[in-house]
């Protein structure tokens, strides 16, 4: 696998959507990890997506590493706001 093709990027689709794309990931051949990245809102489903998928369907992921930080994102109107975002890195 790419280092591309091993993020999941978490929005505003149900939790399941992404709990079924790290499954699907981990199920490829030679897949050893992946990284659920978000931002804002959507922090907390990833936590979730982490959790659901570690809990009730692949018992031996690890959550290895948490990265969390902020993002400068510009507005329409040209101010600039803080973003909070997190990355999380589950691993076999």
């Amino acid at each position: 696998m790419t280092e591309e093709q091993n993020i999941v990027y978490v929005g505003r689709k149900p939790v399941m959507s992404y709990v079924l794309a790290i499954i699907t990931y981990f199920n490829a051949p030679n897949a050893k990890e992946v990284v659920l990245k978000a931002r804002g809102r959507a922090i907390t489903t990833a936590v979730d997506v982490a959790e659901i998928t570690r809990r009730r369907f692949m018992e031996k992921i690890k959550i290895s590493k948490i990265v969390i930080g902020t993002e400068e994102v510009k507005e329409e109107d040209g101010r600039t706001r803080a973003v909070s975002t997190i990355e999380v890195l589950l691993s076999i």
